[in-house]
């Protein structure tokens, strides 16, 4: 036989097998009685039948169909949940653009709906923003002063007040380091002080304490931790008379590093410099860092052209970025700029006081509006409520 011929021979035998296969199943039939169908048929004696009349008589088939149509309607409702979840984007960024005055409810609503979300790292946006964050900024020479980055006779300028300078002498140069990781921030009643724990490198904000009952919540570890200089003398009376509190409140911290803002302004100096020097004749286990001008206003700059444009950056997206720059992992705990839950529970602003902002000083909702951009993108995690207990 011609090749042509067996060809259409064969699709003459497939249209038959259709025919018979829409005879045997009318569309309008129910499936229960379909199903009898297939069973009974298949109970009869099958000699002589073709391979493929017995492959159409398989009772398996109308089940196949019952699972098809659960697995799409799963599969609907997955594709549904992604489409929402990248749709999130688009709402946190309305929002950090808006103009007026934010609403903590818009905020939660949409904290609530993230939470709904599945979070995954995404190692292609991380290593991008990664990116862009140390070519504007470059956290891993310049975050600190160091022997290396500010040498001797260098004029450096202040990060706020930048058209005043102090020059760096002998004295000044041997208080920086010669050189210049898991990251994490604390909530209350959050149970995660055991897994901050586990953290390679622990970040901590504003002398925060970690003994006692806290700990539990917040966990102990710490390798660095930030200290606002007003901290110094609102609570610590300029160590003069507190500085025997000082020194006990520091000792929980380990061999942690101290990082101060000895640059930002120039009534920081005295104090952060007086820091350095009480810790230096008491020869404690702590080390005094200082953040580095020149890289703070580069940060500003980098976030001014994401819509925060406030007087200055607040020490946790600080923090922040720089972790991200640093670590492989960062997660963020206790990072909520809100007066309530998206219960609707009250909290403070720290977990320790209630001490808010200088007005208009931070733009606390821009800032979270970018953080939550970071964790939608899988950049970084934001752990938003309890951790679950081991």
């Amino acid at each position: 036989m011609r090749p042509g011929g067996a060809l259409l021979v064969l699709l003459s035998s497939l249209l038959l097998l259709l025919l018979l296969r829409l005879l045997w199943c009318p569309a309008d039939a129910p499936a229960r009685s379909s199903s009898r169908l297939w069973v009974e048929e298949s109970r009869e004696d099958t000699r002589g039948t073709s391979a493929a009349l017995r492959t159409l008589r398989s009772p398996a088939t109308p089940v196949r169909r019952r699972r098809n149509s659960t697995y799409l309607k799963e599969k609907e409702k997955s594709l549904q949940l992604t489409e929402k979840c990248r749709n999130l984007q688009y709402g946190i960024k309305s929002l950090s653009n808006k103009t007026k005055r934010y609403s903590e409810d818009e905020y939660l609503q949409i904290i609530t709906n993230i939470q709904s979300c599945p979070w995954e790292r995404q190692a292609e946006e991380y290593e991008n923003f990664r990116a862009k964050l140390a070519s504007c900024c470059n956290a891993v020479q310049n975050f600190v002063v160091s022997q290396n980055n500010t040498p001797v006779g260098t004029n450096m300028s202040y990060e706020v007040e930048s058209k005043k300078q102090i020059p760096v002498r002998e004295n000044i140069f041997h208080m920086f380091p010669v050189v210049s990781k898991d990251c994490w921030r604390a909530r209350n009643k959050s149970l995660c002080g055991a897994e901050i724990d586990k953290s390679d490198f622990v970040f901590r904000c504003n002398l925060p304490p970690t003994t006692g009952n806290v700990s539990k919540d917040v966990g102990s570890k710490t390798n660095l931790v930030t200290v606002n200089p007003s901290i110094i003398t609102l609570k610590y009376g300029n160590l003069k008379e507190k500085k025997a509190v000082f020194l006990e409140d520091i000792s929980a911290y380990g061999d942690a590093f101290l990082l101060l803002p000895a640059f930002s302004f120039r009534a920081n100096t005295g104090i952060s410099f007086k820091v350095y020097y009480t810790l230096r004749q008491s020869k404690v286990r702590q080390k005094v860092l200082f953040f580095h001008p020149k890289y703070l206003r580069h940060l500003a700059l980098f976030w001014r052209t994401k819509g925060v444009t406030a007087y200055r950056l607040s020490t946790g997206l600080m923090i922040t970025s720089i972790a991200v720059e640093l670590c492989e992992n960062v997660k963020l705990y206790g990072f909520w700029p809100f007066s309530k839950t998206v219960d609707q529970i009250p909290v403070s602003h720290h977990y320790y006081d209630n001490m808010l902002p200088k007005r208009g000083f931070h733009q606390m909702p821009k800032e979270y509006s970018q953080i939550l951009q970071l964790h939608v993108k899988g950049i970084l995690k934001l752990q938003f409520s309890k951790c679950e207990i081991a």
